[in-house]
């Protein structure tokens, strides 16, 4: 219930769709947008914020289910192996639903992401809802041992540590240069562009994100 109640006052609060088309979404998707809405709902409820996890995907592998990344992350959710084999066993749901560890498995890939997202969730907190999920994505993205460390360094000097966007993001508490450009460019992506070209497509809610965020 607290969920879908953060969700859907960040839905009230929702601004203009960013530019972009419904032609932008890959073809390849579709296929797939049953499975995302059904496990989404499944996982978070039935306000799923289901166009930031079909933005999500369009990020990590558009919709490849064959993608492995030069660091040898599989399938459509890009998991490395190691990760995926640990997910089970910190979310046993998944494990019970989906079966085991299987990346290139679409089913299991999108119930993977989903579940890994809500782990996070539950574990970071944010200003709004916004916030929170820029979190998550970022955790998804470099890990939450990264996002606590940015928060502690952003809280150092100053910055508002409940706040990805303009705050905790602009600090490096020591990643390289190219992780700190992916991370941030991942979780702009998705937030400020991608999920409304998922929105726009009636795939489902986002999350809410204003102006801004420079």
């Amino acid at each position: 219930m607290m969920i879908r109640m953060v969700l859907m006052m960040a839905l009230l609060s929702a601004p203009f769709p960013q530019p972009g088309l419904a032609s932008d979404i890959p073809r390849a998707a579709e296929r797939h947008r049953a499975e995302l809405i059904r496990v989404s709902r499944a996982v978070w409820g039935v306000e799923a914020p289901v166009a930031v996890f079909a933005a999500q995907v369009h990020t990590e592998s558009w919709w490849r289910n064959g993608t492995v990344s030069p660091a040898g992350a599989q399938g459509l959710a890009q998991f490395l192996p190691s990760t995926a084999e640990w997910l089970p066993r910190a979310v046993p749901e998944l494990e019970r639903e989906a079966g085991r560890s299987a990346p290139f498995n679409p089913g299991w890939a999108l119930r993977a992401l989903v579940s890994y997202d809500k782990w996070l969730w539950d574990r970071l907190n944010g200003a709004d809802a916004c916030q929170r999920m820029a979190f998550t994505l970022s955790a998804y993205n470099g890990g939450i041992g990264w996002v606590g460390r940015d928060r502690k360094e952003a809280e150092r000097q100053g910055r508002d540590p409940a706040r990805w966007f303009g705050q905790v993001e602009k600090v490096n508490a020591g990643r390289s240069a190219s992780s700190l450009r992916e991370n941030r460019r991942y979780v702009r992506l998705i937030l400020l562009e991608r999920q409304y070209w998922y929105r726009k497509a009636g795939w489902g809610p986002g999350v809410g994100c204003g102006g801004g965020h420079d």
